[in-house]
């Protein structure tokens, strides 16, 4: 069975694809490929986020609080209706990821969240967990709000389970479609030669995962895939309407024959 708590702190890093390869050569001494990218070189992970009809989560989120809650429905590749999916809460408190989630049937996640009337538990599902997002909706008026996908690499460290690294490029996303079985099409949120590495570890990081970021000279940023796409759609929303220029009246040269521009009300009796 897949683990379904999780708690953690995570750092993010962002890089480039040359920066990556680097990294990525020296993190092998001392990681391994999870089981996924064992059988692929990346496996894509879409997910869909809730939040109320005016963003209350998000912008909650990013006025950066001390405790911060969302919700997200996820799946790996691109579900069928019958497919399992990942219901989750992901917590944050001073620093501190919890992550909680149950196996749901598509379609079952689907009608939980919209209507707020849990399924019948199933041996797949976990009912603490079931219960907490029933409680979760009861608290908000949640609906679909945004599409988010990306390919990842993911490593977990050779001495302890407990310290995992993820590589996720070609972020794309959408505010349309948001169905997972849609496909994993979307606008791009970063450039193509972006990479942005998540270090998930439950206690202190390894002394020599500290000097691989320091020979690497890699820092510790802030970046939600979900926060930095909600950001760049208001400051498209809120870019000024491009002023046209004005068009200059032209002179009719002599010698060409004059057009009549009809009268209003003429125009009114052809129209």
């Amino acid at each position: 069975m897949a683990i379904e708590v999780f708690n953690r702190y995570e750092s993010k890093y962002l890089m480039n694809t040359a920066k990556f390869n680097e990294l990525y050569a020296d993190l092998l001494e001392y990681m391994e490929l999870d089981a996924y990218n064992k059988q692929h070189d990346f496996y894509s992970i879409s997910n869909i986020y809730y939040d109320t009809p005016s963003n209350t989560l998000i912008r909650e989120s990013l006025s950066k609080p001390k405790y911060k809650e969302k919700l997200r429905l996820r799946a790996y590749g691109v579900p069928d209706a019958n497919a399992k999916v990942y219901l989750e809460i992901k917590k944050k408190f001073t620093g501190l990821v919890n992550k909680r989630r149950t196996a749901l049937r598509l379609d079952e996640a689907y009608e939980f969240v919209r209507t707020g009337v849990a399924p019948e538990l199933q041996d797949y599902m976990n009912k603490q967990v079931v219960n907490e997002i029933s409680y979760f909706l009861r608290l908000y008026d949640l609906a679909p709000r945004l599409y988010l996908s990306y390919d990842r690499k993911a490593l977990f460290s050779k001495e302890s389970r407990d310290l995992r690294i993820t590589f996720d490029t070609n972020i794309r996303c959408r505010r349309y479609d948001l169905k997972l079985e849609q496909g994993d099409y979307g606008e791009q949120l970063m450039e193509p030669d972006q990479w942005l590495m998540e270090v998930k570890a439950e206690n202190t990081v390894p002394l020599w995962l500290s000097k691989l970021l320091g020979k690497h000279g890699l820092y510790r940023t802030g970046f939600s895939k979900y926060g930095n796409e909600y950001k760049k759609m208001i400051k498209n929303r809120n870019q000024p309407t491009p002023i046209l220029p004005t068009l200059q009246p032209q002179l009719v040269p002599v010698n060409e024959p004059v057009i009549t521009i009809p009268t209003e009300k003429e125009t009114i009796l052809y129209a």
